[in-house]
């Protein structure tokens, strides 16, 4: 019984440091430090970094879902050891830096997936 508490407390603290590195990744524009001189200032910033974070995990998890089902439909065995390493801090393939456009989709839904045998980088990020 202590050893699982041990591994649960260590889950915890893998999945805070992750979302500790992601949030570093975001605020990288003040190389994480806050200038701002007045504590509603700072609060501000704050805030913004807070949903720019939720924002990122909000999308990953979409997309994560969309593709663990299109992977199930494809006759792929999704297991629950698989799906437990899944996590939406990841932040590898977003671009950090550039201007951004956060425009309403022509469709509603999300984008059509990649097909992960074809070597197409698809620019349409949202980034420009």
């Amino acid at each position: 019984m202590i050893a699982r508490d041990r591994v649960s407390r260590a889950g915890t603290v893998l999945v805070t440091e992750a979302r500790h590195r992601l949030a570093r990744k975001i605020f990288f524009g003040q190389r994480g430090e806050l200038r701002q001189h007045y504590r509603e200032s700072m609060e501000d910033q704050l805030g913004a970094l807070g949903m720019a974070l939720n924002c990122v995990v909000l999308f990953n998890s979409l997309y994560i879902d969309a593709a663990v089902k299109q992977l199930a439909a494809d006759g792929f065995p999704v297991t629950d050891e698989l799906l437990a390493r899944l996590s939406p801090l990841q932040y590898d393939h977003i671009n950090f830096s550039g201007r951004y456009a956060f425009t309403r989709p022509a469709a509603p839904g999300l984008r059509q997936l990649r097909d992960p045998h074809t070597d197409e980088d698809d620019d349409d990020c949202g980034q420009n």
